[in-house]
């Protein structure tokens, strides 16, 4: 990939939605009425503006494949599950991307598939394609598989499979070619890194401009880029020490997060968030308050951040370890952002300072790859530089006390102060 490229990816601000839970789809349909071909995929257009006026220029679809519940549960990975649309709709929406200048990004689930997917089912009925999973046999013969993470419903992929290999390269090429620009590797902490190691390299020779992002929860993070060839990876460490520093008043766990994020940045640029489809909501953990000085901890460090969509507008949601645990912080969105009504209060407090976060990040393009230099450091009270390569610098001032606020200047110009 060209150095040109990689700069290119890199600044983009990635909007993540959950389609399924966004589009308002049934997650987990009960007959074929509610899996019936529903063109849901094309309301996600009118939301193209919207990404637009807040800054963000790429699009970070999660699931979109046919699948049998949840999304991540795949049947087809050739196929937009019929809950969306088809591909017609998904042509439809690239085109429009690609009017705005916005970047795709689709989520690839290549550790496990659902118990529906074609594959598996000749593989328990011992078929073929047993090679595609690992099947074992009890003494009556009853075949039994390796499910992902102990769940019944993912029979876990083979990845010492050369045809689980083939699979996962051609669906990439397959997506590619109809116009994304990046994949999200999901669960790739599953998987062993030799497999990346082979694959990536094949769909890199017939797309050069690929950007590869892996989902890596806890792990030596450098040793992952370079033992797989991920470009980046999703920065879970950060993630904890901003909502918890916040949340306890303990400033000395996010300087020290930063500081290792600053470790990171020699070896790659991390992939950085306050939410995703899968964790409790930032305006949940912490007030709306924090939630802003949050949104400015992650824009004035280096790493290419991501919105999850509603925490630039406070949305709330608790995710719990249940049964459909996970369906307060993956909500429907209406049709257009013009149902959502006018913005007022907080809300519009707090999306106007993720524009204005954005729009510095835009005007400050370092900030990617930047550094920080603490400048002062207590439990509730907090400052430190952002530090170009080329010696360009911003002075982040973050005070718990007596409210929530924060302070972006330069050169002693205050360019945004958030107190929400």
């Amino acid at each position: 990939m060209s150095i040109e490229h990689i700069e290119h990816i890199e600044n983009t601000v990635w909007w993540h939605i959950y389609p399924l839970g966004f589009l308002g789809a049934p997650i987990r349909p009960s007959d074929s009425h509610e899996r019936r071909l529903e063109h849901r995929l094309l309301r996600l257009i009118p939301w193209l503006d919207y990404m637009t006026e807040l800054g963000t220029d790429g699009l970070f679809l999660g699931p979109i494949f046919d699948s049998q519940t949840h999304g991540y549960d795949t049947v087809d990975y050739y196929s937009i599950d019929p809950r969306l649309g088809d591909l017609h709709d998904f042509d439809a929406l690239i085109g429009a991307c690609r009017e705005r200048g916005i970047k795709v990004m689709l989520d690839g689930v290549f550790n496990h598939v659902g118990t529906e997917f074609p594959e598996f089912r000749r593989a328990m009925a011992g078929e073929g394609d047993e090679d595609m999973f690992t099947i074992s046999h009890d003494e009556q013969g009853t075949p039994d598989y390796v499910k992902f993470e102990g769940h019944p419903g993912l029979p876990e992929l083979n990845h010492q499979s050369p045809r689980v290999a083939r699979l996962v390269q051609d669906v990439m090429e397959f997506w590619l070619d109809r116009g994304i620009d990046a994949w999200r590797l999901d669960a790739a902490y599953t998987t062993d890194t030799h497999f990346w190691r082979h694959v990536l390299p094949q769909v890199r020779s017939s797309f050069p401009k690929v950007w590869f992002m892996g989902e890596v929860i806890q792990a030596d993070y450098p040793k992952v880029i370079a033992e797989t060839g991920f470009d980046s990876l999703t920065q879970y460490e950060l993630w904890k020490a901003i909502w918890s520093s916040l949340k306890d008043g303990n400033f000395f766990e996010l300087d020290w997060s930063i500081r290792r994020n600053d470790e990171f940045m020699a070896d790659f640029t991390p992939q950085t968030f306050i939410g995703n489809h899968d964790v409790t909501r930032i305006a949940s953990k912490v007030g709306l308050g924090k939630a802003a000085l949050a949104a400015v901890i992650e824009f004035t460090l280096g790493g290419i951040p991501s919105i999850y969509y509603g925490d630039e507008i406070g949305i709330t949601g608790v995710k719990e370890e249940r049964h459909g645990g996970d369906d307060a912080v993956r909500p429907e969105f209406p049709a257009t952002p013009e149902a959502m009504g006018t913005r007022a209060g907080s809300e519009r407090e707090l999306f106007e300072l993720y524009r204005s976060l954005i729009a510095m990040r835009k005007a400050n393009p370092w900030l990617v790859h930047a550094t920080t230099a603490s400048v002062s450091l207590e439990n509730r009270r907090y400052s430190y530089e952002s530090v170009g390569k080329h010696g360009e610098r911003l002075l982040v001032e973050l005070n718990l006390d007596p409210n929530p606020t924060a302070t972006v200047s330069k050169d002693g110009t205050t360019l945004i102060r958030a107190h929400i």
